[in-house]
């Protein structure tokens, strides 16, 4: 990989166009691995840029949200309209703008495209899924299409990687003759908005003409609500006599609208030919069922449990190898260097601590492939048009599902991705609900408990294992917490109305297995940078606080294990946990849970490398041989004898980390999204408390029942 450019002089080129049009595969295809992600200046809202070659040098690419249309209601639609005028901090003006369309539905497409044509900014249109198009019963006329709009048409397919060469040489030579295109849809319009900017000019603001535009034709958006401020109360005034004078009394967005579609009208006439599609075999009859109230719901379910059945039944193989691996690199790593601190700082604090987290590292890529998959083949939109109906009886809209959906990964972009959500109540029920759905964080302490204490049972001739089901259910578990929590929500608000859910059905496509890979690397590589930052931070602390004060040798007539059990119940650790101890002795836990637990808030995940610091740094015989973690919790004992990982308190543990709140990142989006430090602390309360009175009644009729 060559060394990333001066921003100073690299070119930046910008990626538009409407959702699902493979903007984003084709942004992949050409950066590749070449990328980083960040948010826009004062918004959360996804900022993903990389570094390209074209025709040998450096090309910076940002990759801009998908949009509709160039109106804004709010800070995050603002983004297109100042990535186009160069007003994004540290960030130039584009030399180009890539405007990425469906070939297959040009009059929709080619909406925006005209809106960007009008910024007079340079530019070349990538005519992605070209393939499709016979597929569709389309014929197109590209050189003439490309003679009409006035800039190069270069026909793709992102998918396969077609036509990505021709692409870059047409990039080129924009790049190097920057021809901006000219397009005047309203001449008025386009008067008023000199009229404008030289009566802002007089009062000293400075504004672009596509801002200026903005505002003129969207009442009461946010550009006009921008420029507001800017320019003092009295520029409503001038905008209502300008839109009086273009639209004698009609809605300029209106006019708008009218404008565009009559020019597209007139540039695909005798270029765009269309004759009866030829719909792939099974399409109607898959969306039939996809889309069925029942049969859909049912088919969601069993597509989710297969996923948890193939996380445990795929992984466990790779996860014992790593698992191994670990446990013997610590010994090898003991046995090489010589005993003292330093021994103990990297078998016990690193390795222990850190490795006992990346271990679970091929199920969360496993899961990951799974929910790509299904995003890619557009079965997930389907998805959420099935679940607008059970999001309206949660007092939602099928708006929150997507949302939802990302929050199984992390909550924190789910929470971000709330701004989509114009009703403010539903956005605010979705944001608190969020945090309830299974992030992947909590893959690794489900695992590990699970592997460590459900027996590995098969039913229906091996296709069911009963650990996949346990995980599935608590991943049930979440979705109801955060249905119920939606609902109680929700039914504070009782006379708003109703969001409408406006959904575009993407076809059924074959994943682009490079653009998954891709994916997969960056979620393996933000799991593998909290593990050498978080959590080797978390543990490092754990494992000094477990292992002083200290004394090297044990007195006279104490064997090494009972002195070492003591030293660590000595340290600093052993004594802030017994302080709290007596509040989590009703959840079945010893100081040691308590302490991992404790210092998971920050990170949930952090529990299995503090619990693997702490059963380190016990020098028990059961956790001083080079075993695993799995089989060091097995054998812990309060100090009556009895075990502290019986049935009942594994259940109430996993029941405590499915509902409880431990995430700082969430908690501090969650401040940011709603403006105030209310609804995340009465998160943080709700949760915590919700988790240990789950744990709390897991653990007393469990043990009624029996201790497991």
């Amino acid at each position: 990989m060559s060394a990333q450019p001066s921003p100073a002089t690299t070119p930046v080129v910008v990626t538009l166009g409407n959702p699902n049009t493979g903007k984003s595969t084709l942004f992949n295809c050409l950066t590749g691995l070449r990328q980083k992600v960040g948010n826009y200046p004062g918004v959360t809202v996804e900022q993903v840029s990389g570094y390209t070659d074209v025709a040998g040098r450096q090309v910076q690419l940002v990759d801009v949200p998908g949009t509709y249309s160039l109106a804004a209601m709010s800070p995050d639609e603002m983004i297109a309209v100042d990535v186009l005028r160069g007003g994004i901090v540290d960030m130039p003006p584009p030399a180009a703008v890539i405007i990425v369309v469906d070939a297959t539905n040009l009059r929709r497409n080619l909406f925006l495209a005209s809106q960007i044509l009008e910024a007079g900014v340079p530019a070349l249109i990538a005519l992605n899924m070209v393939d499709r198009l016979a597929t569709e019963g389309v014929t197109l006329d590209i050189e003439e299409l490309s003679r009409r709009l006035g800039v190069p048409v270069v026909p793709i397919s992102a998918a396969s990687a077609t036509g990505i060469d021709a692409l870059k040489l047409t990039l080129d030579e924009v790049l190097r003759a920057p021809a901006a295109p000219h397009l005047v849809l309203n001449p008025a319009l386009e008067d008023a908005v000199a009229t404008l900017t030289v009566q802002l000019a007089e009062r000293g603001v400075q504004a672009s003409a596509i801002e200026l535009r903005r505002a003129l034709i969207d009442a009461g958006g946010y550009a006009e609500q921008r420029l507001t401020q800017r320019a003092g109360p009295d520029l409503e005034a001038m905008l209502a006599a300008l839109r009086q004078q273009v639209g004698g009394g009609r809605n300029l967005a209106t006019l708008e609208a009218r404008d565009r579609y009559s020019w597209i009208q007139a540039q695909l006439k005798n270029v765009e030919e269309r004759g009866p599609a030829r719909r792939r075999a099974g399409v109607e009859t898959a969306d039939r069922l996809v889309n069925h109230p029942i049969l859909g719901t049912a088919l969601f379910a069993l597509v989710m449990a297969m996923v948890f059945q193939a996380v445990f039944a795929w992984a466990a193989p790779l996860v014992d190898a790593i698992d191994y691996l670990t446990s013997a690199l610590g010994g090898a790593v003991g046995a090489a260097l010589p005993p003292g601190i330093v021994n103990r700082f990297i078998t016990e604090g690193v390795i222990a601590g850190v490795g006992s987290v990346v271990v679970f590292l091929p199920q969360i890529i496993i899961l990951f492939t799974f929910i790509i998959i299904l995003e890619d083949t557009g079965y997930m939109a389907r998805a959420a048009f099935l679940m607008d109906r059970a999001m309206r009886g949660l007092g939602l809209s099928g708006q929150s599902f997507i949302p939802m959906l990302s929050s199984f990964a992390c909550a924190v972009p789910g929470i971000m991705g709330t701004r989509v959500i114009a009703n403010r109540h539903d956005r605010l029920a979705t944001i608190m609900a969020a945090p309830f759905m299974t992030c992947s964080a909590r893959l690794p302490v489900y695992s590990l408990l699970i592997a460590a204490f459900v027996p590995e049972r098969h039913f229906v001739g091996g296709l069911i294992n009963l650990q996949g089901l346990v995980l599935f259910a608590l991943y049930m578990l979440g979705i109801v917490g955060g249905a119920v929590t939606a609902w109680l929500i929700s039914r504070l608000y009782w006379s708003r109305a109703k969001a409408r859910f406006l959904l575009e059905m993407p076809p059924y496509r074959m994943p682009n297995p490079r653009a998954v890979l891709s994916k997969l690397l960056s979620r393996a590589i933000t799991f593998l940078q909290r593990a050498g930052t978080i959590i080797f931070c978390v543990a490092l602390v754990v494992w000094v606080l477990a292992s002083f004060p200290r004394e090297e040798q044990a007195p006279a007539g104490v064997n090494s294990a009972d002195f070492a059990a003591q030293q660590l119940e000595d340290s600093y650790l052993g004594q802030l946990s017994r302080s709290v101890t007596p509040l989590f002795e009703p959840l079945g836990w010893d100081w040691k849970v308590t302490a991992a637990v404790i210092a998971s808030f920050p990170a949930r995940e952090v529990v299995i490398a503090a619990l693997g610091t702490i059963y380190a740094v016990d020098g028990t015989t059961e956790a001083n041989a080079n075993t695993t973690l799995t089989s060091r919790i097995r054998a812990a004992k309060h100090a009556d004898g009895r075990p502290v990982y019986t049935l009942p308190m594994v259940f109430g543990l996993l029941i405590f980390y499915a509902l409880c709140l431990q995430c700082v990142s969430t908690i501090a989006v969650m401040r940011r999204e709603t403006g105030t430090w209310r609804w995340p602390l009465f998160a943080w309360f709700y949760m915590s408390g919700l988790g240990y009175l789950g744990a709390y009644l897991a653990f007393t009729f469990g043990s009624r029942l029996g201790p497991g």
